[in-house]
């Protein structure tokens, strides 16, 4: 292997760290999407190495994994309320909402945004109780909370999988 190979594989396998570790990072950023950065990481890796120490059948349950993640973290917020008593008004209050505060302000408006939108459009074309309203916004913010805790997860999960690949098995 020559100098100019080993400079590129190694910058290959620190950009690949770097993306695993913006993945995890960005599990509890909003603005980040953690599991795909972890995944394009491990492809990274693989590709950089040859699919040597890391198969393509564990890139390819890692690849399942981030997109089973992204679905579910799309539908967390909308879930949560509903399941506290929310119409559809109140799910997609939440998920829109939650999109608009991520335009105008990261965290702090995507919080705010996920509560007023579910219950904004709960109260106004929903079951228009304003306690039942605030209840389907509290369950929209539990289920964020949720989505997140379940990025993190799966986060971890993809970055254990692919440690055990690379040491254990390679």
């Amino acid at each position: 292997m020559s100098l100019l190979q080993a400079v590129g594989e190694t910058a290959g396998i620190v950009g690949a760290a770097l993306l695993m570790l913006a993945g995890l990072a960005g599990s509890v950023i909003p603005s980040l999407p953690g599991p795909p950065l972890v995944f394009a990481g491990v492809l990274v890796f693989a590709l950089v190495t040859g699919f040597e120490p890391v198969g393509w059948v564990v890139v390819l349950v890692l690849g399942v994994l981030a997109a089973v993640s992204q679905l579910l973290d799309y539908l967390a917020s909308a879930l949560g309320a509903k399941r506290f008593g929310g119409t559809a008004w109140g799910a997609w209050g939440s998920v829109l909402g939650g999109l608009a505060g991520l335009l105008f302000g990261s965290l702090p408006g995507m919080i705010a945004g996920i509560f007023l939108g579910a219950f904004a459009l709960e109260l106004l074309f929903g079951n228009r109780d304003p306690v039942r309203a605030l209840k389907v916004g509290g369950g929209g913010l539990l289920g964020f909370l949720g989505g997140t805790l379940m990025k993190v997860v799966f986060s971890l999960l993809m970055i254990g999988l692919f440690l055990f690949d690379l040491f254990l098995r390679g």
